[in-house]
């Protein structure tokens, strides 16, 4: 009898216009990482280019979760964009660590760390700090 895996779900919220969260929660393998790329792949034909992945509830990451993660990172760094990883488990920062996926993609620990890198990304509308002088 097959054991029954957890599907994957992803929340998908709008911190602003040019910015995406997606709060993913269960395995992301092989079996489950279309799911993920769907959402990956939605937010990008709506323009969005920024990418703040929430993976602290992901107990477990393959290859293909990677694969998704650094095909995303590609495809926005000529927007130019982002991809942020967020409070990764424990398992899955290893895996990054690894295999070197958390020296080119940043991982932060809030969404509100990740967005702070976004505002100093060189190359982005001027912001507050910008208008002082």
């Amino acid at each position: 009898m097959p054991i029954a895996q957890d599907p994957l779900s992803v929340e998908v919220t709008l911190p602003r216009k040019d910015v995406v969260l997606l709060t993913v929660e269960g395995y992301l393998d092989v079996d489950t990482a279309t799911e993920l790329q769907a959402h990956l792949a939605n937010q990008l034909h709506h323009g969005r280019r920024h990418f703040l992945l929430d993976l602290s509830r992901v107990p477990f990451m393959d290859s293909s979760g990677m694969n998704i993660i650094l095909r995303v990172y590609q495809e926005v760094r000529d927007r130019p964009g982002s991809v942020h990883i967020i409070d990764p488990a424990p398992a899955v920062r290893r895996i990054l660590d690894l295999t070197g996926v958390s020296i080119t993609v940043p991982v932060s620990r809030t969404a509100d760390d990740a967005l702070a890198l976004v505002d100093r990304q060189p190359g982005e509308s001027p912001g507050a700090d910008e208008e002082r002088g």
